[in-house]
């Protein structure tokens, strides 16, 4: 119920858009309509109708911060969805309107503890740069640090938390209603979704990120991460040092002002190349307005919110895979792919030969000629034709090198990521070999089967207990299973109604026959009264059948 208002809001702005073919996917038509006509909102003529795409992105701008997040998590998933989708996705952007001047230092106190004079020299009021989630404002601190002030929107904890709440349930109802959508699992993906709009929510997180970046490039003198404040760096603020250099566009003013638009190329896909491979945590949205160009081609991530992570496996993975495809081993990657699917069940000979065909395409390509971002789209095309759906944290990594290479071809039009990609895969493949690494591996391995192999009789002897005492259990987890039982409850509501309105006839008539008592009409009263419960029974009983009828 507290979530009601929130919900007709976006049930307008959906309708309002045009999206109201998803509510009659759903076999609602009526319910559409009647909708429709009770928010007075006049549905789009479909041969009028602009792409579903873009109806969909102008509805998840207006619907506020967590969609407008969703669509940016979305467009990581080019696993999922095709091009079309995927270019309006990366179009989302905020229009929300700066904090009101009269809210912005109720905001900091309560942030800060303090009002903004008390801490900083100076604080600009005008905010140099403003989202759904925070604004950012430019300041100085007592002791002359220009500082970045990014600061938490009012309210906009709690508005979240109503609208993860309606995903967490749109998302069950699209399992138990689009068979064809349970393959993406899309529980599962507000599940994560929820988890990282929590994390970016909280700016101390994205401090810890940053310091985390830091740390890992404090012998890089060409890449700079701002410095946190931890002083006045809270949940709802965040205090870092301020960059001041030039955002990654255009080229035109990066070589004006003494830079080499080329050489930053370089050492900004050397830099995300080696959070991927090397360190295994990497900014997850490396696009222009987050990375800025210093004086002496320095480059400066910002805005860590948003960040990827890749254990070990994943990264030799990574290795496997780009070696089969250097070697135009379809089988390899075959089962590189394969990996990564999951349960999803895929026709393996059918795989293979997609596969193979795509690899002919390059038969004749140099390595150092490959396009990584057409050979990425391929891959994801084969994949999306299969079925198969990426684990979250291989479609982060695949649309960071899309970004990267994108970003790479706005600096130097002759920028090639596979040439930068090398020198890191074959420091992986050399550290892979390594005898302390390999020994390192098998002690891990050995010490995992020793501890198996010791817990094995108490994990037989559990199990014998639990059916010794009927406490064995098997899960199965049947989607349909809780739609099946309401249909079961309104069944047996229907044939209650029917027993109760059988009875209704049968008393009343038996009452009619009673001389005495009460007359209505000239009429036994009570026979009178349990002919008409019974007549609107009955007619509750038909309506409820033929809507019933109407709907399968």
């Amino acid at each position: 119920m507290r979530d009601l208002p929130r919900l007709k809001e976006i049930s307008g702005i959906l309708f309002r858009h045009g999206l109201g073919e998803f509510a009659q996917r759903l076999r609602l038509p009526r319910a559409v309509e009647k909708a429709g006509q009770w928010l007075n909102i006049p549905f789009p003529d479909p041969a009028n109708a602009i792409p579903t795409p873009i109806r969909l992105r102008k509805a998840f701008e207006e619907l506020g911060p967590t969609f407008i997040k969703l669509g940016q998590i979305l467009s990581t998933r080019v696993d999922m969805f095709g091009p079309e989708w995927i270019i309006e996705f990366e179009k989302l952007q905020s229009t929300v309107p700066p904090i009101p001047d009269e809210q912005l230092a109720a905001t900091l106190k309560q942030a800060l503890g303090a009002v903004p004079e008390d801490i900083f020299a100076e604080f600009d009021h005008t905010p140099i740069g403003s989202a759904s989630i925070a604004q950012v404002h430019r300041a100085v601190l007592k002791d002359g640090t220009v500082v970045a002030v990014k600061l938490r929107r009012p309210g906009i904890v709690e508005k979240v938390d109503a609208d993860l709440r309606i995903l967490e349930h749109l998302a069950h109802l699209i399992e138990l209603e689009f068979p064809d959508a349970r393959r993406f699992q899309p529980s599962e993906i507000v599940v994560q979704f929820a988890r990282s709009l929590r994390r970016e929510l909280d700016l101390a997180v994205e401090a810890r990120n940053m310091e985390r970046f830091a740390k890992d490039f404090a012998g890089d003198a060409h890449v700079r991460v701002p410095r946190v404040h931890w002083d006045y760096t809270k949940p709802a603020v965040n205090v870092q040092d301020f960059v001041d250099g030039l955002p990654a566009t255009p080229v035109e003013a990066l070589a004006a002002a003494g830079l080499n638009p080329p050489l930053l190329a370089k050492r900004g896909a050397d830099a995300v190349l080696k959070m991927i491979l090397l360190n295994g945590f990497f900014h997850a949205d490396p696009h222009p307005g987050n990375v800025f160009f210093l004086a002496d081609n320095i480059i400066a991530f910002i805005d860590f919110g948003m960040v990827g992570r890749l254990s070990h496996k994943r990264r030799d993975e990574i290795v496997d895979l780009l070696a089969a495809l250097s070697e135009r081993d379809e089988r390899g990657m075959m089962n590189v792919l394969l990996e990564w699917t999951g349960s999803t069940p895929v026709d393996e000979e059918q795989f293979a030969e997609d596969i193979g065909e795509m690899l002919f395409q390059y038969d004749h390509v140099p390595l150092k000629n490959l396009n990584m971002s057409q050979l990425i789209n391929d891959i994801m095309a084969l994949i999306r034709d299969h079925g198969i759906v990426l684990p979250p944290d291989m479609a982060m990594l695949f649309k960071a090198l899309l970004t990267l290479e994108g970003l790479g071809r706005q600096l130097d039009p002759d920028f090639q990521l596979v040439e930068h990609l090398a020198p890191f895969v074959r420091q992986l493949i050399l550290a892979r070999y390594d005898p302390r690494n390999f020994l390192m591996r098998s002690k891990q391995t050995l010490r995992e089967g020793f501890a198996m192999i010791a817990d094995l009789p108490r994990d037989i002897i559990r199990i014998g207990k639990d059916i010794r005492h009927g406490k064995f259990r098997i899960n199965l987890d049947l989607k349909r299973l809780e739609q099946f039982g309401h249909q079961l409850d309104k069944s047996v509501n229907r044939l209650t109604m029917g027993i109760v309105t059988g009875c209704l006839i049968i008393g009343s008539s038996i009452v009619m026959t009673v001389k005495g008592g009460p007359t209505l009409f000239g009429l036994p009263f009570f026979g009178f009264l349990g002919f008409m419960a019974a007549f609107f029974n009955s007619m509750w009983l038909i309506w409820s059948i033929w809507r019933a009828g109407k709907n399968i």
